[in-house]
């Protein structure tokens, strides 16, 4: 046990949670949906951004970004969403926690709205589907798709946001650490010089980013 930890209150049970935060508002609890309304395939067409959640067998949890142009999450029907996988670092590390574990949790995100809409449910891995020809970007045809089954949907509170002044621009500092080149060479031992991952980063790297 570390010195922090001898001075730590914990919460050990739900009762205890409970009398914390006392219970949640009827809209809160009545606001979670089964299936997509017209209001959710609405948001998904204006969203260009997510953020997927995943878990392993043994509870490792992943949380990996998804983006391309608006409305890039391909709705099948009300129960069921596809999303393309395009060229990344190939870890995989989302994909194989699927293939353990197919419980995911997704956060759609419009920028400027400070709400986001949640979907939560089971998720397969598809590598072929008529629906990939819907999903060409710039020419480039996902090699593969997470495909969810939708259990539970809602749109989630602006606190979070708001709190974060995240949407206004007058407190944005992106060069408040370093740039992605040198955060490797300070964290990461790589034989590639700076310069080399200073070219790497730059602007080809925009221009490459749909390919593998």
């Amino acid at each position: 046990m570390t010195t922090v930890d001898s001075e730590l209150v914990t919460i050990t049970g739900v009762e205890e949670l409970r009398e914390l935060y006392g219970m949640p508002k009827e809209r809160a609890v009545t606001k979670e949906r089964t299936r997509l309304l017209d209001v959710d395939r609405e948001w998904l067409a204006a969203a260009p951004f997510c953020l997927i959640a995943t878990s392993d067998a043994e509870g490792n949890v992943d949380v990996s970004p998804k983006g391309d142009p608006a409305g890039f999450a391909h709705v099948l029907d009300e129960r069921t969403l596809a999303i393309p996988d395009r060229p990344g670092n190939n870890r995989v590390d989302g994909f194989t926690n699927i293939l353990a574990n197919p419980h995911v949790g997704l956060l759609f995100v419009i920028p400027g709205r400070p709400d986001s809409l949640r979907i939560n449910g089971r998720a397969r891995l598809v590598r072929e589907a008529p629906f990939f020809d819907d999903m060409i970007v710039k020419g480039h045809r996902p090699k593969l798709a997470v495909l969810v089954d939708v259990e539970q949907v809602f749109f989630h509170c602006a606190k979070a946001f708001l709190r974060s002044s995240l949407w206004k621009p007058e407190t944005w500092n992106p060069a408040a650490v370093d740039t992605h080149a040198r955060l490797i060479k300070r964290v990461q031992e790589t034989e590639e010089t700076l310069e080399e991952l200073e070219a790497y980063y730059g602007p080809s790297y925009e221009q490459n980013m749909y390919k593998g």
